[in-house]
Order: structure tokens, then sequence, then C-alpha cells
């Protein structure tokens, strides 16, 4: 039935499909940063900044969208037991912070002329600052499990080290 998340079919994919489609997406983000950033016209009310917001709401988008395929990816993980929804939720945990970090500098940059201010404590802004401070923290557990991990293979390591140095003698 989950034949379809097998990892080698998914590795099979990653050899000729995500490289155009890496080529495909960066050409496109490029191109739409070009048109939003340069091409397009002055707001009669806002005049520059309001260009700003061609780059603040995608990111914030993108930031709410990554977290909430993180909560299905482990909420499958957790009911049907497949084990590559984890890899995802991990590998998708830096690029959340990522658009998360940029849509709070690109608003802090849209808030100052517009509202006088870089940050105030509405719910909105709060909600995105929790969001990165808990993808921070996730990416910091991880980081800490895996030097744990290689903590535990350095010493056992050495254990085997000396136990043949034990059976030598």
């Amino acid at each position: 039935m989950f034949s379809l998340f097998q990892l080698k079919k998914i590795f099979q994919l990653n050899e000729n499909f995500f490289y155009w489609l890496k080529i495909t997406f960066l050409s496109l983000i490029i191109f739409g940063l070009i048109l939003s950033l340069v091409v397009s016209p002055k707001d009669y009310l806002q005049g520059d900044t309001v260009r700003i917001m061609y780059v603040h709401v995608p990111a914030s988008w993108l930031a709410l969208m990554i977290f909430a395929a993180m909560g299905i990816s482990s909420i499958i993980t957790l009911v049907f037991k497949i084990r590559v929804f984890t890899i995802y939720a991990k590998s998708l945990a830096p690029i959340g912070f990522t658009f998360s970090l940029i849509s709070i500098f690109t608003g802090s940059l849209w808030g100052q002329p517009t509202w006088g201010t870089f940050w105030t404590w509405d719910a909105r802004l709060t909600s995105m600052l929790v969001l990165v401070f808990f993808l921070r923290v996730l990416l910091f557990l991880v980081l800490v499990f895996l030097l744990l991990v290689l903590v535990f293979l350095l010493l056992v390591l050495v254990l085997v080290v000396e136990l043949v140095e034990v059976v030598e003698v």
C-alpha cells in the first residue's frame, strides 16, 4: 500500500527529477524577485515599501505551510510507522526556520515606515516569533542528538580498541 514511500523509489526520483526541479524553481524565484522588487510600480500610499510585501507574505505563508507539513509528517510517522516521514519533518525544519526569519525580518522592515516601529506585540508577530523559537529548539535538539550519537560511537570505538589491546596481551 505504501510502496511509493520506500527509500529505493525516492532515491530513483532523486537522480533526474529533482535536478530539473531545482533549476526550474530557482529560475522562477529569480524571475519573480526581479518582477516584484524592480519592475512593479510604486504604491500611491506606501511608495516603495509595498515591494517588501512581495517577499514578506510568501515567506510567511511558506513558513506556516512548512510547519504544518512537519506536523502532518510527524502524525503520519506515528500512525502508519513510515520512517521516511520522520526524515521529511527533520529536513523541513531548517527551511521553515529560514522562511520564518525572512518573514520576521521583512515584516520589521515594512513595519518601520508604516507603523513607525520595528516591532509590536501583536498576536501574528508574536506567534511567528514563537514559531522561530520552536524551530530553533527543534534544530538544536537534532544537533544535540547527533552529537550524543557521535560521542556514543567514539566511546564504543575506544572500548573496542582497549579490548583488542587486552586480548593481544
